[in-house]
Parts: C-alpha cells; sequence; structure tokens
C-alpha cells in the first residue's frame, strides 16, 4: 500500500457527476430527532428508516471532531442515535449506540454505498491501521501528498520528535527556481518541496519520501546537480509550514465535513477566488490528518475535513 492513494485509483473511484458524492434526501423524521441528539455531539445524515420496525438512523459525531486539539479519527469505534418513530413519522426517543459491524469495519452495513466508495476506502484505512506500529507511539496514521510552505531561506527544519526542542535531522529546501532554461509552468514563487504525510500528532505531521523541489516537472537533463537536496527520511515537521491541494477523494464536493466521514455534517465552503470548494487550489491551512482525510481550513474560514490532498503543482487532482 502506497503512502498515497494513486490518482489512478481516485479517478477510478470517482461516479460519472465528477466523483462527487450528494447528500442523500433527508427523511421527515430527521428534523424532530435533531432534539435528541445528546450534548457533546453534531448530527449528520439520517442513513437509514426501517419502517417495518419503526426506526430511523443518525449518523453523529463528537462535536470537538473538527477541532484541531482534538481531531476526529477513521479509525475509532463510531456510534450512532437510534430514533424510535412514530406513527405520524416524527422522533418518539432514540438511544446512542454502538456503530460497528464485524464484517465491515466501523461502517454500518447498511449505509447507502451505491458506487462502493466507502466500502474501497474502509480497505485502504485498514491497510493503514495495520501500519500503525511501525509509528512512533501515539502517532494517527495518514496518507496525504503535501508541500513545505517555509519561505524561511534557511529551509524547513524536519525534526526527530514533534517538538520544537527536537533534534533536527535535516532540512527541507524553501521554494526553488532554476536559474537558466526553468519550466514555464514554475509556480510565480517557485517550485515548493513536496513529500508524504504519513502520520499526525499534536499539531506536527510525520513525513517522508521528500523530493527535489520542481524536479520532476522540469526536464531532468537541465536540472541543476547543485539544485537543493531535501531531507527525504523520515521526521516530524511543523503542521503550520505545510500546504496541499484539494484532491478528488470520491466525496462530496463543494464544502467541508465536520468528522472524518462521509455522512457527517457537511458544510459549504470556498475557493479563493470564489465559488464551491472542488479540487482547483488548496486549504488555507492543514490541521491535522487521519487516514485519507485532512482538516482544513477553507479559504473563506470555514474548519471542517476533506478526503484526499496531493502535492501536484502544476494541474489539480481531480
Amino acid at each position: 500500500m502506497r503512502a498515497i492513494l494513486p490518482i489512478a485509483i481516485l479517478i477510478s473511484l470517482a461516479t460519472p457527476a465528477g466523483a462527487q458524492r450528494a447528500a442523500d434526501p433527508e427523511p421527515a423524521w430527521r428534523a424532530s430527532a435533531l432534539a435528541l441528539v445528546p450534548a457533546g455531539f453534531v448530527a449528520g445524515e439520517a442513513y437509514r428508516t426501517d419502517e417495518a420496525a419503526m426506526t430511523g438512523y443518525l449518523a453523529v459525531y463528537p462535536a470537538d471532531a473538527n477541532d484541531p486539539k482534538s481531531p476526529g479519527s477513521v479509525f475509532v469505534p463510531r456510534q450512532v442515535l437510534v430514533v424510535k418513530l412514530a406513527g405520524n413519522g416524527g422522533a418518539l426517543s432514540a438511544e446512542l449506540k454502538p456503530r460497528n459491524d464485524a464484517t465491515r469495519g466501523n461502517r454500518d452495513s447498511t449505509m447507502t454505498d451505491p458506487d462502493g466508495n466507502e466500502a474501497e476506502f474502509a480497505k485502504f484505512h485498514a491497510e493503514l491501521a495495520d501500519k500503525r506500529a511501525s509509528l512512533p507511539p501515539g502517532t494517527e496514521p495518514c496518507a496525504l501528498g503535501a508541500w513545505s510552505e517555509d519561505r524561511d531561506p534557511g529551509g524547513l527544519n524536519v525534526r526527530a520528535e514533534p517538538s520544537v526542542k527536537a533534534r533536527i535531522v535535516g532540512t527541507l529546501p524553501p521554494p526553488y527556481r532554476l536559474k537558466l532554461g526553468g519550466s514555464e509552468n514554475t509556480p510565480d514563487g517557485g517550485w515548493l518541496t513536496e513529500f508524504r504525510i504519513v502520520g499526525f500528532r499534536q499539531g506536527w505531521f510525520l513525513i517522508e519520501g521528500a523530493t527535489p523541489p520542481g524536479k520532476k516537472y522540469e526536464d531532468e537533463p537541465k536540472y541543476p546537480r547543485h539544485a537543493p537536496k531535501p531531507y527525504a527520511g523520515r521526521g516530524w515537521v511543523a503542521a503550520n509550514k505545510v500546504g496541499a491541494n484539494y484532491a478528488n477523494g470520491a466525496s462530496r464536493m463543494g464544502g467541508l465535513f465536520q468528522a472524518p466521514f462521509v455522512d457527517a455534517k457537511w458544510t459549504p465552503a470556498q475557493r479563493q477566488l470564489g465559488g464551491p470548494l472542488d479540487t482547483d487550489g488548496g486549504p488555507k491551512r492543514i490541521l491535522a490528518c487521519s487516514g485519507y482525510w485532512g482538516l482544513v481550513e477553507s479559504q473563506d474560514g470555514v474548519r471542517g475535513w476533506w478526503r484526499s490532498l496531493c502535492s501536484n503543482q502544476v494541474t489539480n487532482c481531480s
């Protein structure tokens, strides 16, 4: 399993409508069930109605799942609000229950997944969970593409531990421009140093695989031998020095989720130059990660989760 979901796989997961999963129509009982959501939780989609049993199932997630100090996780057991319905379709009572299924991990077996995208991502996340032991204790496994946004001429420090006091094991170069013969695609500020995010802990990203800035976009014979060479090993960088572009994660576009699940509460968000959020551009900040999800702040200030981030500096990651 590669650390970043390959673009080819993303494309294969795409729906004909542009790989975005729109919310299903809201059942009538959801509105009255909102008053029954326990304190500390936020309601998402009402993903199932069992008319024979007069029962509805409402996805709920911890209210602090989009807080970078306590970000949600795709690897923890989920819960559901099981709602008893009245004859008129309203909510009578509700009970918070575990939402687990032995054959499908954390996904409820009744959740709508017509295109199979969620089942595929469940497999990807299960593989990441199996590799948790290879990460430092307390690290949340992640699989995202990203780059350094640090403009310091000395480069971005990569540290042995997630602390400003930890030993520096290497650096990542600042933006770089070829002095002669550079590609016309060179960004205005220069090429950024790309890497893979493989983990997160308390405001720090665990990274690896950094590549020379711009090398993969330039004519290799013309790429200078004296160009900056980043530290390519594993280490920690501060989250506030990291950027990326939105990639196509085969989920609903136009906004962000309150938790790293496609049935969590969804809030519209905007791109930097206006228009609904999509794979054109990237977030203002990347705050945390869990699996293939990134907790981000959009350019218009909405905070939430987006599935799949990439480091492509030439085209969008659609």
